[in-house]
């Protein structure tokens, strides 16, 4: 399932409309929070973990959308107006979130 419109509504929400007619709302505050990139997140090489530290600056423009682009059938990628633009959110990831936002406020 992709959705068949992206959006950001009221500049708080990511909305998806899915192919099932179904559709998502995520705030772009858990998003940009929730962001799976490396850099964000972390990862694990050779059995060595990185975690990165939370930030300690934080600034409205990173929880503004620049740009959002579609990877390849099976993600979007989002340029926040900080400049962050790694993450890389797959169809299942967003739908994960949206499920997932409700239990972390």
């Amino acid at each position: 399932m992709k959705p068949k419109q992206i959006k950001v509504e009221d500049k708080k929400f990511l909305l998806l409309k899915w192919s099932d007619e179904t559709a998502s709302k995520i705030e772009l505050k858990y998003l940009r929070d929730q962001c799976p990139c490396a850099g964000c997140k972390g990862e694990t090489i050779l059995l060595h973990t990185y975690r990165p530290p939370k930030p300690i600056i934080f600034s409205p423009e990173m929880y503004k959308v620049k740009n959002i682009s579609v990877v390849g059938d099976y993600a979007i990628q989002i340029e926040w107006k900080d400049g962050h633009n790694t993450g890389i959110f797959t169809w299942i990831y967003l739908k994960q979130l949206e499920k997932d936002q409700d239990n972390n406020k």
